[in-house]
């Protein structure tokens, strides 16, 4: 019987006090939400769903008191406290009364539901999907250290996932839920070495455990997240990049790769500044926290009803367990060339999901120099000695990410043929595919570019863009030369159709 048909003695009448005052309830699997003006109370339901027992009044108290903590860290003016429900001696029901306490609510602000991400994912574009990158990786550089999580947590939702599959092959395919279930134990254990020195380093946090889109609203431009797990730290005390994963999953399931690769790459450049080397390493695992995401979904779906949308998830967790070879492209081209808005534009076309992470020398400039993403370097920081270390960074993570099975591409001016050699030499180390493509343009389409630049991790000048004009125009490259005059997204697509010839 499902938790919705049946209530346990005494709750009926809570829940019934509690419509009394309010315009609207949510119901969950695991909880109500009553909506009363600018206020939401959050009531735990009395039941014991086996991951999750709340059929206890101290048990509830005690998942309340967590719920409180934990969202507070992401969402501390949604979350407010926790209040008890007192019964009275003549009858009814009072906030903290003299009588014998009824049962406990999380008071929460109400937020506007049409906010919620999961309503419109279309609706994300570059910089939201650039906000939700950093700001989960602040989240997690923020988040207490769980040394007893890690490859000891996914394996446990790889065992659960196995089992709640297993028992739904009456509306799924056997031999597809028997394959994945294969596979998945496989990459669990070829991964396991990994994930465990991720754990010793530092990458085991209390994470937010339910990171997908229906639960990140926007408000005031910026994502907040909510809602995380807080009653079972199997479920939350995570590697952060399976934390992330989770949203990069929904984010490719619902089409949106482009978005995907915008967040991890965001995600990246901005854990790179609080997280050890082995950030990069680690995202030989992706593709294993991306397939267990999708099993989640999966059993979660067929659960509610939709046996349509659960076959899909399967088939997306098989499909994320075979992915694609890792390739390596450049995209270089004098300052305003446009290389940042192209590289964005045919990265989630390449190698495994959500697509090639994309490095810039603009952004580990910032992060060599101890800046901010977007804040302006003085001059004097563009040593020859600081440029040579800013490539080296970037070149040397690149090998990182391409041993670990990741695409990547390398958006930097280029102009020096040595360095557009070391690229080539990079992807033959690594026995990758390369792709070299040069951008150019008028230089009065150039340096309007270059003028109007505002909130960008570039700091060129038009000085700057000049003197590369003077030293390195009507060179040969020897990359592809793409017009980068166009418009963006045919230029790219006029590139991505040559790579399939």
């Amino acid at each position: 019987m499902s938790p919705s048909a049946t209530m346990a003695p005494g709750e009926a009448e809570v829940v019934a006090w509690l419509k009394g005052q309010s315009e609207r309830t949510i119901e969950t699997a695991c909880a109500r939400v009553f909506l009363a003006g600018e206020v939401a109370w959050k009531l735990k339901r009395n039941v014991d769903l086996g991951y999750a027992d709340f059929s206890s009044a101290a048990r509830r108290k005690w998942a309340l008191d967590r719920e409180l903590e934990f969202n507070r860290a992401a969402a501390p003016d949604i979350y407010r406290r926790v209040r008890a429900i007192t019964a009275e001696p003549g009858g009814g029901f009072v906030w903290e009364g003299r009588g014998e306490v009824a049962e406990y609510a999380l008071e929460m602000r109400r937020f506007d539901d049409g906010a919620v991400l999961s309503n419109d994912p279309d609706a994300i574009d570059g910089a939201m999907a650039e906000a939700l990158g950093r700001t989960i990786a602040g989240f997690h550089a923020r988040a207490p250290l769980r040394p007893e999580g890690g490859w000891s947590a996914l394996a446990f939702t790889v065992g659960s996932n196995a089992h709640l599959l297993r028992d739904l092959t009456g509306g799924l395919d056997h031999h597809r839920v028997e394959l994945l279930v294969a596979r998945t134990a496989e990459e669990l254990a070829r991964r396991k070495t990994l994930l465990e020195a991720r754990r010793d380093a530092g990458f085991s946090r209390r994470c937010h455990g339910d990171l997908h889109l229906a639960n990140i609203l926007v408000e005031d431009g910026r994502p907040v997240l909510f809602d995380c797990i807080e009653f079972n730290d199997l479920l939350s005390d995570l590697d952060v990049q399976y934390d992330l994963a989770f949203l990069l999953m929904d984010l490719d399931f619902r089409g949106r790769r482009d978005a995907g690769v915008r967040v991890l790459s965001a995600y990246l450049d901005e854990a790179a500044r609080s997280f050890p080397g082995a950030l990069w390493e680690g995202l030989a695992a992706l593709p294993l926290m991306l397939s267990v995401r999708a099993g989640v979904r999966a059993h979660v779906s067929a659960h509610s009803g939709d046996l349509a949308m659960s076959r899909a998830y399967v088939e997306a967790a098989i499909a994320h367990l075979s992915p694609p070879p890792p390739a390596l492209a450049a995209v270089g081209g004098f300052s305003g060339a446009g290389k940042t808005t192209f590289a964005r534009a045919v990265a989630p076309a390449l190698g495994a999901s959500p697509g090639a992470v994309v490095l810039r020398t603009d952004e580990a400039r910032k992060r060599l120099a101890g800046a901010g993403p977007v804040d302006r370097l003085a001059p004097e920081t563009y040593t020859p000695e600081f440029y040579a270390r800013v490539y080296g960074t970037v070149f040397e993570t690149a090998r990182a990410l391409l041993k670990a099975g990741q695409a990547v591409v390398l958006d930097a001016t280029f102009t020096e043929p040595e360095l557009r050699a070391r690229a080539e030499a990079l992807a033959a180390e690594c026995g990758v595919a390369f792709h070299g493509s040069w951008l150019e343009a008028p230089a009065e389409v150039l340096e309007a570019r270059v003028g109007g630049r505002v909130g960008d991790a570039s700091d060129a000048t038009l000085q700057v863009l000049r003197d590369q004009i003077a030293r390195h125009g009507g060179q040969a490259t020897g990359w592809t030369r793409v017009d980068a005059a166009a418009p963006t997204g045919e230029a790219a697509a006029r590139w991505l159709k040559q790579l399939d010839r």
